[in-house]
């Protein structure tokens, strides 16, 4: 898995963003790729915007942590076409510049804030995850539709 807080393998990211336009096709799945980003997108927000995303309690909080989030931090990639949580299922079309740029900021924020900002660091829906359970969730989540996006 690529480390999204060494600054190499985060440009790395941003070079396979760069590719995209906003013609790209997809290889699978029903995203354009202004949704696609969009949704990326919402990964982060999570963690600096959470005040806009409802945070997970009760029963969603117990089935996400016991049975999702092995699934979502480990090291393995995702399989093609699984299904999207509600909260990151984006309706609407989306600015493809717009949603580009945001995205390139937060990979460049998370990775000049370090490992160290996300060790211990709570998530909304899984409790607190060690920062190399952080890189694992953003990086496969990025490489995973990058791909899907043939970059």
């Amino acid at each position: 898995m690529q480390n999204i807080f060494d600054l190499k393998e985060a440009q790395n990211y941003i070079d396979r963003i760069q590719k995209l336009s906003a013609e790209t096709q997809r290889k699978w799945g029903s995203m354009t790729v202004d949704k696609m980003l969009a949704h990326c997108n919402v990964s982060y927000v999570m963690v600096y915007e959470p005040q806009k995303h409802k945070k997970v309690s009760g029963i969603a909080k117990f089935i996400l942590k016991n049975f999702v989030k092995s699934k979502i931090i480990n090291d393995v990639p995702y399989k093609q076409n699984l299904p999207t949580s509600l909260a990151f299922k984006i309706a609407d079309s989306r600015d493809f510049d717009a949603e580009k740029l945001r995205l390139i900021g937060f990979i460049q924020k998370t990775q000049q804030l370090g490992a160290e900002a996300f060790d211990g660091k709570e998530s909304s829906s899984f409790g607190k995850l060690k920062s190399s359970e952080w890189n694992n969730m953003f990086a496969k989540h990025l490489n995973h539709h990058l791909e899907q996006f043939g970059v």
